[in-house]
């Protein structure tokens, strides 16, 4: 990972002029008069950690695996939204932690939260470092200092059932490499969120990760039979078969826990056997209405692509459903659809044809549909080149029933523009449908305004905003970034006072000294 950045520098990508032009012209982003800060600029606060603490963490997973260096700390703050990387280019890396911590196995997880226990040391489970909702942004106040637990050591394929199609993962795998492993075997995860290159399985299972062929695959929550987990108080194996009726499924307390209750120190999940043909396909609809009643009808009667997304007439007109580019407003009408579909994929793909030509699609042929698909993991290295020109660009999503969609979506859009715009900054927002269901789907929205003088506040007051405007429509905080503590603040307003009372209370069962990812996700 970049620094202050997304992914591998040599796949950083630069703006062509004329979409520089285009920016200045459409929206008045000019390139910032201060250059972003250097990685030598920055100065971290000394490490709070005393020495007491420190021989502690070494006893748990020896003097190799405890940093308290420059850069482990400086690669350890926060993750990667926007807000993430304006802090860190102005030069501001107050949230590093004081030590980076990489235990090798689950036994060294519970001697870690031990010793952070007993000496009051936050700790912030890190594993691709690619959340975007504040999640390794935790509450320092009160503690004798931040530990991020890097599970980059436990990386292992631990064990594979073909009988059952199951596979059991360490959280430290890097999403390619449990590809990689699984493959050896003829199998596939099929997990792919646009984190897919950096993000790790244990933060799909903590933040409930939905990848782009959930319509094929499911969520990653759908797809975990079995966990493992390490508290405060000890170890939790949750998973003795694939579906219970031995009371609530303990097993979704830690799905999308993010780090709150307890660390996930394995995870068995379903598997498939790789598929042999992937095909991927573009359809234009004359406009998002239109296309969201052919995704409806695909989503609740069939058949479902593995791959099924909808741009907006913004988003099919600027040209970021194939997210390497960006073109001029108003070349190209109508609304874009991406299908793609994996295994046997003749008859499907046929029979999926009829229905949306039935429902008003014309079919554009795989040109569209492979340009996505090669450009799928691009987009973040997108938004670090608009914010190099001056751009503020972030993404925010919802989901919600389908007869409540079109209310949603006017909604946030509507308070995005009106927010950004009483600011001084006339935005471009785009959004698509990522994710389908019988019942409804996901809304994903992107802006590109001018930055003003503080984008984070600029950011944070439509995000406000635009989460009030979430809440009033019926739709949720969030449906696969997590909550994080951008999020926290309506998690209320969604599950209730008493739900939060719910959740405060199974943290005080487990994590009684309160030293796990603390402010993160309990309001």
């Amino acid at each position: 990972m970049r620094w202050a950045g997304w992914g591998d520098p040599a796949h950083a990508v630069e703006l062509p002029d004329a979409v520089t032009a285009l920016l200045e012209q459409a929206l008045g982003v000019r390139r910032p008069q201060r250059a972003p800060a250097r990685p030598g600029d920055i100065e971290l606060p000394p490490p709070a950690l005393s020495p007491r603490i420190l021989d502690a963490l070494t006893a748990a997973v020896g003097a190799d695996h405890v940093h308290t260096d420059r850069d482990a700390r400086l690669r350890h703050t926060r993750g990667r939204s926007t807000p993430d990387l304006l802090k860190l280019r102005a030069g501001d890396a107050t949230d590093a932690p004081d030590a980076v911590v990489l235990p090798g196995g689950h036994e060294e997880v519970l001697a870690v939260l031990r010793a952070c226990t007993e000496h009051r040391v936050a700790v912030v489970p890190f594993g691709g470092g690619t959340s975007v909702v504040g999640g390794l942004a935790p509450r320092s106040t009160g503690f004798a200092g931040v530990v991020a637990l890097d599970l980059r050591r436990l990386d292992r394929l631990v064990a594979v059932d073909p009988e059952s199609r199951t596979a059991t993962l360490e959280p430290g795998l890097r999403a390619p490499r449990a590809e990689e492993l699984l493959g050896a075997h003829g199998l596939t995860l099929g997990h792919y969120p646009q984190s897919y290159e950096y993000a790790s399985i244990g933060g799909f299972a903590a933040t409930r990760s939905s990848g782009q062929a959930s319509a094929g695959y499911g969520r990653f929550d759908s797809l975990v039979v079995g966990l493992r987990v390490a508290t405060p108080r000890g170890t939790l194996d949750l998973g003795r078969a694939p579906a219970s009726a031995a009371g609530p499924d303990l097993r979704q307390l830690f799905l999308g826990s993010e780090g709150a209750l307890g660390v996930i120190t394995a995870v068995t999940v379903r598997v498939r056997p790789a598929p042999t043909r992937r095909e991927y396909e573009g359809w234009r609809f004359a406009s998002f209405a239109e296309g969201l009643a052919a995704l409806r009808r695909l989503a609740q009667d069939g058949p479902l692509p593995t791959v099924l997304r909808l741009s907006d007439e913004a988003e099919t007109a600027v040209g970021l459903a194939r997210p390497t580019e960006l073109g001029e407003l108003g070349q190209a009408d109508g609304c874009l659809m991406i299908t793609g579909y994996e295994g046997p994929v003749t008859a499907r793909r046929a029979e999926a044809a009829v229905v949306l030509r039935d429902l008003g699609g014309e079919p554009l042929g795989t040109e569209p549909g492979e340009d996505w698909a090669r450009g799928r993991f691009h987009a973040p290295y997108l938004r670090d080149a608009l914010l190099d020109a001056g751009a503020l660009v972030e993404t925010l999503e919802t989901a919600t029933y389908w007869s409540a969609l079109p209310k949603l979506y006017e909604a946030v859009r509507g308070t995005l523009t009106r927010t950004l715009t009483e600011q001084g900054t006339p935005p471009l927002v785009l959004c698509h449908v990522s994710h389908v269901y019988p019942a409804g789907a996901s809304l994903y929205f992107t802006v590109v305004a001018a930055q003003a003088a503080d984008p984070v506040e600029q950011w944070w007051r439509a995000k406000a905003a635009a989460s009030d405007a979430i809440v009033a429509a019926g739709g949720t905080i969030t449906h696969h970034h997590a909550v994080g503590t951008d999020h926290r603040a309506w998690l209320a307003a969604e599950i209730g006072d008493l739900g939060v009372e719910v959740l405060r209370g199974v943290k005080a069962s487990l994590d009684p000294a309160g030293v796990l990812n603390p402010g993160v996700l309990i309001p």
